[in-house]
């Protein structure tokens, strides 16, 4: 069974990866796909004001709104998945979490910055592509 790692986000970009991953797994029902929402971590600031687990909370509850429809999409499909979370730097988390787990590839959305974008900001899918030793597709 091959594991794929979805990492997601709330943007349209993230749902097309999804939807590319449904086409995969259709064509190849052994493949276990897992999504995965990694929030930022809190800046220093906030820690003053919020205990941990508050902050842990509303980490969560962002991650579950990220992640619902996008579940929803896959159990419509018939696509059997499971979802986590983390939180830190998103590239490094992804690329921890893809080598802890034993996944065999990522399937990622891009926003399609173009090659100057990335040359002058980097993206999170150019980071993830040069951390990680497993196949990564990006879908546009």
């Amino acid at each position: 069974m091959h594991k794929i790692l979805i990492p997601v986000d709330a943007s349209e970009y993230a749902r097309r990866a999804v939807q590319f991953a449904v086409a995969e797994a259709r064509v190849n029902p052994g493949m276990e796909l897992i999504l995965l929402n990694v929030q930022e971590e809190i800046e220093p600031r906030v820690h003053a004001l919020l205990k941990h687990d508050q902050i842990k909370a509303v980490q969560e509850q962002e991650a579950a709104r990220v992640l619902e429809p996008l579940q929803k999409l896959l159990t419509d499909a018939g696509v059997s998945h499971r979802t986590e979370w983390r939180s830190g730097p998103i590239a490094q988390a992804i690329d921890t979490y893809a080598s802890e787990n034993g996944c065999d590839a990522i399937i990622m959305g891009t926003r399609g910055m173009g090659a100057v974008g990335n040359l002058v900001m980097g993206s999170t899918a150019t980071k993830v592509i040069h951390l990680v030793d497993i196949p990564v597709t990006l879908v546009k």
